[in-house]
Protein backbone atom coordinates (compact mmCIF):
# COMPACT_ATOMS: atom_id res chain seq x y z
CA UNK A 1 0.00 0.00 0.00
CA UNK A 2 1.27 3.82 -0.94
CA UNK A 3 1.60 6.02 1.86
CA UNK A 4 1.11 9.32 1.24
CA UNK A 5 1.23 13.17 2.98
CA UNK A 6 -0.45 13.07 6.07
CA UNK A 7 -4.39 14.52 5.63
CA UNK A 8 -5.00 17.22 8.24
CA UNK A 9 -6.20 16.25 11.79
CA UNK A 10 -7.03 19.36 12.86
CA UNK A 11 -10.52 20.58 11.93
CA UNK A 12 -10.47 23.99 9.71
CA UNK A 13 -11.87 26.46 12.09
CA UNK A 14 -15.56 27.66 11.82
CA UNK A 15 -16.12 25.05 9.27
CA UNK A 16 -19.30 24.92 7.21
CA UNK A 17 -19.65 21.96 4.70
CA UNK A 18 -19.72 23.46 0.99
CA UNK A 19 -21.88 22.41 -1.49
CA UNK A 20 -20.48 20.67 -4.70
CA UNK A 21 -22.00 20.84 -8.39
CA UNK A 22 -21.28 18.83 -11.07
CA UNK A 23 -23.99 19.27 -13.69
CA UNK A 24 -27.67 18.93 -12.36
CA UNK A 25 -26.34 17.06 -9.40
CA UNK A 26 -25.09 18.59 -6.41
CA UNK A 27 -23.56 16.91 -3.08
CA UNK A 28 -23.99 18.49 0.31
CA UNK A 29 -25.55 17.95 3.52
CA UNK A 30 -29.19 17.56 4.38
CA UNK A 31 -30.56 21.20 5.92
CA UNK A 32 -33.90 20.13 6.77
CA UNK A 33 -35.91 17.90 8.42
CA UNK A 34 -37.59 17.28 4.91
CA UNK A 35 -34.37 16.59 3.32
CA UNK A 36 -33.74 13.72 5.70
CA UNK A 37 -37.06 12.40 5.55
CA UNK A 38 -35.81 12.29 1.56
CA UNK A 39 -33.00 10.56 2.19
CA UNK A 40 -35.02 8.10 4.74
CA UNK A 41 -37.41 7.60 1.91
CA UNK A 42 -34.77 6.56 -0.75
CA UNK A 43 -33.04 3.75 1.47
CA UNK A 44 -36.87 2.61 1.89
CA UNK A 45 -37.08 2.47 -1.98
CA UNK A 46 -33.77 0.87 -2.48
CA UNK A 47 -33.09 -1.36 0.81
CA UNK A 48 -37.12 -2.21 1.06
CA UNK A 49 -38.14 -2.53 -2.25
CA UNK A 50 -35.28 -3.13 -4.43
CA UNK A 51 -33.19 -5.37 -2.12
CA UNK A 52 -35.76 -7.23 -0.16
CA UNK A 53 -35.46 -5.97 3.46
CA UNK A 54 -37.85 -7.00 5.71
CA UNK A 55 -39.88 -3.93 7.25
CA UNK A 56 -41.46 -3.91 10.60
CA UNK A 57 -45.19 -2.63 10.17
CA UNK A 58 -44.23 0.85 11.28
CA UNK A 59 -41.32 0.96 8.41
CA UNK A 60 -44.09 -0.26 6.21
CA UNK A 61 -46.48 2.08 6.61
CA UNK A 62 -44.38 5.24 6.90
CA UNK A 63 -42.24 4.36 3.57
CA UNK A 64 -39.19 5.33 5.38
CA UNK A 65 -36.15 3.36 6.45
CA UNK A 66 -35.34 5.16 9.91
CA UNK A 67 -33.73 4.46 12.95
CA UNK A 68 -32.75 6.09 16.37
CA UNK A 69 -29.07 7.44 15.02
CA UNK A 70 -30.87 8.72 12.40
CA UNK A 71 -31.47 12.08 14.88
CA UNK A 72 -28.01 12.87 15.44
CA UNK A 73 -26.23 11.80 12.46
CA UNK A 74 -25.09 14.20 9.18
CA UNK A 75 -27.04 13.00 5.87
CA UNK A 76 -25.05 13.96 2.95
CA UNK A 77 -27.17 13.75 -0.16
CA UNK A 78 -27.08 14.06 -3.82
CA UNK A 79 -29.87 16.13 -5.35
CA UNK A 80 -30.57 15.93 -9.08
CA UNK A 81 -31.61 19.81 -9.94
CA UNK A 82 -32.92 18.55 -13.16
CA UNK A 83 -36.06 17.42 -11.67
CA UNK A 84 -38.85 19.25 -9.58
CA UNK A 85 -37.82 20.40 -6.13
CA UNK A 86 -39.15 17.39 -3.85
CA UNK A 87 -38.12 14.51 -2.36
CA UNK A 88 -37.76 12.36 -5.51
CA UNK A 89 -34.82 15.26 -6.18
CA UNK A 90 -33.00 12.97 -3.72
CA UNK A 91 -30.68 10.78 -5.92
CA UNK A 92 -28.51 9.77 -3.50
CA UNK A 93 -27.59 9.42 0.31
CA UNK A 94 -24.90 8.92 3.33
CA UNK A 95 -25.13 8.83 6.60
CA UNK A 96 -22.06 10.49 8.77
CA UNK A 97 -21.34 9.81 12.44
CA UNK A 98 -18.49 11.84 13.87
CA UNK A 99 -17.14 9.64 17.09
CA UNK A 100 -17.24 13.19 19.24
CA UNK A 101 -20.91 12.92 18.60
CA UNK A 102 -21.63 9.55 19.05
CA UNK A 103 -19.90 9.63 22.56
CA UNK A 104 -22.52 12.24 23.62
CA UNK A 105 -25.30 10.41 22.28
CA UNK A 106 -26.32 6.67 21.33
CA UNK A 107 -22.85 5.64 20.18
CA UNK A 108 -22.19 4.18 16.74
CA UNK A 109 -24.67 1.40 14.40
CA UNK A 110 -21.77 -0.48 13.41
CA UNK A 111 -21.05 -1.29 17.47
CA UNK A 112 -24.57 -3.59 16.90
CA UNK A 113 -22.72 -5.84 14.60
CA UNK A 114 -18.68 -5.37 15.47
CA UNK A 115 -16.40 -4.62 18.33
CA UNK A 116 -15.12 -1.98 17.27
CA UNK A 117 -12.93 -0.95 20.14
CA UNK A 118 -9.36 -1.63 18.36
CA UNK A 119 -10.88 1.66 16.13
CA UNK A 120 -11.60 3.80 18.41
CA UNK A 121 -8.28 3.52 20.22
CA UNK A 122 -6.66 5.46 16.71
CA UNK A 123 -5.90 8.79 17.96
CA UNK A 124 -7.75 11.63 16.50
CA UNK A 125 -11.42 11.99 14.76
CA UNK A 126 -13.35 8.66 13.11
CA UNK A 127 -16.35 8.85 10.87
CA UNK A 128 -18.45 5.94 10.91
CA UNK A 129 -20.05 5.68 7.01
CA UNK A 130 -23.45 4.17 6.58
CA UNK A 131 -26.83 3.58 5.60
CA UNK A 132 -25.25 4.33 1.80
CA UNK A 133 -27.66 4.40 -0.91
CA UNK A 134 -28.02 5.58 -4.77
CA UNK A 135 -31.29 5.61 -6.87
CA UNK A 136 -30.78 2.61 -9.59
CA UNK A 137 -30.73 5.32 -12.56
CA UNK A 138 -27.59 6.95 -11.29
CA UNK A 139 -25.36 4.21 -9.97
CA UNK A 140 -22.41 6.20 -12.07
CA UNK A 141 -19.25 7.28 -11.88
CA UNK A 142 -19.89 10.37 -11.47
CA UNK A 143 -22.50 10.17 -9.15
CA UNK A 144 -20.09 8.23 -7.16
CA UNK A 145 -17.48 10.70 -7.40
CA UNK A 146 -19.56 13.36 -6.25
CA UNK A 147 -20.41 11.48 -3.17
CA UNK A 148 -16.76 10.86 -2.54
CA UNK A 149 -16.34 14.56 -3.18
CA UNK A 150 -18.89 15.39 -0.65
CA UNK A 151 -17.37 13.34 2.25
CA UNK A 152 -13.60 14.32 1.35
CA UNK A 153 -14.85 17.69 2.21
CA UNK A 154 -16.78 16.46 5.36
CA UNK A 155 -13.40 14.93 6.65
CA UNK A 156 -10.90 18.09 5.90
CA UNK A 157 -13.49 19.86 7.70
CA UNK A 158 -13.61 17.93 10.73
CA UNK A 159 -10.18 16.69 11.13
CA UNK A 160 -11.15 12.92 10.47
CA UNK A 161 -8.19 10.62 11.29
CA UNK A 162 -10.10 7.05 10.37
CA UNK A 163 -13.19 5.93 8.67
CA UNK A 164 -15.33 2.87 9.14
CA UNK A 165 -18.87 1.18 8.94
CA UNK A 166 -20.87 -1.68 7.90
CA UNK A 167 -20.62 -2.52 3.91
CA UNK A 168 -23.42 -5.49 2.98
CA UNK A 169 -22.81 -8.26 0.24
CA UNK A 170 -26.10 -8.56 -1.06
CA UNK A 171 -27.91 -11.73 0.32
CA UNK A 172 -27.48 -14.54 3.22
CA UNK A 173 -26.53 -17.61 1.74
CA UNK A 174 -23.00 -17.82 2.69
CA UNK A 175 -22.06 -20.45 0.42
CA UNK A 176 -22.54 -18.19 -2.30
CA UNK A 177 -20.65 -15.59 -0.74
CA UNK A 178 -17.75 -17.52 0.42
CA UNK A 179 -15.90 -16.99 -2.51
CA UNK A 180 -15.77 -13.21 -2.11
CA UNK A 181 -15.91 -13.66 1.79
CA UNK A 182 -12.57 -15.46 1.77
CA UNK A 183 -11.12 -12.96 -0.40
CA UNK A 184 -11.26 -10.39 1.19
CA UNK A 185 -10.36 -12.00 3.97
CA UNK A 186 -7.34 -13.50 2.69
CA UNK A 187 -6.74 -9.94 1.13
CA UNK A 188 -7.18 -7.07 2.54
CA UNK A 189 -7.77 -7.85 6.51
CA UNK A 190 -7.05 -5.40 8.80
CA UNK A 191 -3.75 -5.76 11.15
CA UNK A 192 -4.48 -6.85 14.67
CA UNK A 193 -4.39 -3.11 16.00
CA UNK A 194 -7.31 -1.97 13.83
CA UNK A 195 -8.92 -5.39 13.62
CA UNK A 196 -12.54 -4.95 14.41
CA UNK A 197 -14.40 -8.25 14.81
CA UNK A 198 -17.77 -9.48 14.62
CA UNK A 199 -19.52 -9.99 18.04
CA UNK A 200 -19.26 -13.45 19.29
CA UNK A 201 -22.89 -13.63 18.89
CA UNK A 202 -22.82 -13.17 15.48
CA UNK A 203 -19.54 -13.94 14.10
CA UNK A 204 -19.22 -16.17 10.59
CA UNK A 205 -16.04 -17.01 9.63
CA UNK A 206 -15.04 -15.56 6.25
CA UNK A 207 -12.01 -18.13 5.34
CA UNK A 208 -14.68 -20.57 4.20
CA UNK A 209 -12.29 -21.48 0.95
CA UNK A 210 -8.22 -21.93 1.33
CA UNK A 211 -6.50 -19.44 -0.44
CA UNK A 212 -5.40 -21.25 -3.20
CA UNK A 213 -8.89 -21.01 -4.36
CA UNK A 214 -9.16 -17.99 -4.99
CA UNK A 215 -7.11 -16.28 -7.77
CA UNK A 216 -5.98 -12.98 -6.13
CA UNK A 217 -3.69 -12.17 -9.60
CA UNK A 218 -6.53 -12.09 -11.36
CA UNK A 219 -8.85 -10.26 -8.92
CA UNK A 220 -6.49 -7.82 -8.31
CA UNK A 221 -5.53 -7.17 -12.29
CA UNK A 222 -8.97 -6.43 -13.15
CA UNK A 223 -11.71 -6.18 -10.36
CA UNK A 224 -14.81 -7.04 -13.00
CA UNK A 225 -13.03 -10.26 -14.09
CA UNK A 226 -13.35 -12.79 -11.78
CA UNK A 227 -16.89 -14.07 -10.13
CA UNK A 228 -15.04 -13.85 -6.87
CA UNK A 229 -15.32 -10.10 -7.03
CA UNK A 230 -17.83 -9.45 -8.96
CA UNK A 231 -20.10 -10.93 -6.40
CA UNK A 232 -18.53 -7.61 -4.57
CA UNK A 233 -21.06 -4.79 -5.01
CA UNK A 234 -19.78 -1.66 -6.33
CA UNK A 235 -19.70 0.07 -2.70
CA UNK A 236 -17.15 -2.50 -1.71
CA UNK A 237 -14.86 -2.21 -4.72
CA UNK A 238 -14.83 1.56 -4.33
CA UNK A 239 -13.74 1.03 -1.01
CA UNK A 240 -10.84 -1.58 -1.75
CA UNK A 241 -9.85 1.04 -4.76
CA UNK A 242 -8.86 3.60 -1.47
CA UNK A 243 -7.25 1.14 0.34
CA UNK A 244 -9.87 -0.05 2.87
CA UNK A 245 -9.38 -2.45 5.66
CA UNK A 246 -11.58 -5.39 6.55
CA UNK A 247 -12.53 -6.27 9.63
CA UNK A 248 -12.89 -9.79 11.17
CA UNK A 249 -15.95 -12.15 10.82
CA UNK A 250 -18.84 -11.28 8.67
CA UNK A 251 -22.50 -10.39 10.18
CA UNK A 252 -25.49 -12.07 8.64
CA UNK A 253 -28.43 -9.59 8.63
CA UNK A 254 -31.45 -11.16 8.41
CA UNK A 255 -34.24 -7.81 8.20
CA UNK A 256 -31.89 -6.59 5.49
CA UNK A 257 -31.13 -9.88 3.49
CA UNK A 258 -27.33 -8.61 3.37
CA UNK A 259 -24.17 -10.06 5.18
CA UNK A 260 -21.91 -7.28 6.23
CA UNK A 261 -18.63 -6.86 6.59
CA UNK A 262 -16.62 -4.15 8.81
CA UNK A 263 -14.90 -1.60 6.23
CA UNK A 264 -11.76 0.41 7.76
CA UNK A 265 -10.29 3.11 6.00
CA UNK A 266 -7.02 5.07 7.82
CA UNK A 267 -6.63 8.30 6.46
CA UNK A 268 -3.16 8.94 6.06
CA UNK A 269 -2.90 4.89 3.90
CA UNK A 270 -5.46 6.26 1.24
CA UNK A 271 -3.73 4.86 -1.99
CA UNK A 272 -2.36 6.95 -4.13
CA UNK A 273 -4.41 7.97 -7.20
CA UNK A 274 -7.52 7.54 -5.14
CA UNK A 275 -5.85 9.81 -2.62
CA UNK A 276 -5.50 12.59 -5.57
CA UNK A 277 -8.67 11.70 -7.50
CA UNK A 278 -11.11 11.81 -4.50
CA UNK A 279 -9.04 13.75 -1.93
CA UNK A 280 -6.76 16.34 -3.32
CA UNK A 281 -9.12 17.88 -5.86
CA UNK A 282 -11.19 19.01 -2.65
Amino acid sequence: MILQPRLSRTPLAGHQQRSIRSGDLEVRLAATAAEIDAAQALRYRVFYEEMGARATPEVAASRRDRDRFDAYCDHLLVIDHARSAGPDSVVGTYRLLRGSVARRHGGFYTATEFDITPLLAVPGEPLELGRSCVEAAYRTRPTMQLLWRGIAEYCFGHGISLMFGCASLPGTNIATLAPALAYLHYNHLAPPALRARALPERFVRMDLLPPDDIDTAAVVAQLDKRATVSALPPLIKGYLRIGALIGEGAVIDHDFNTTDVCIIVVMDRIVGKYFNHYMRET
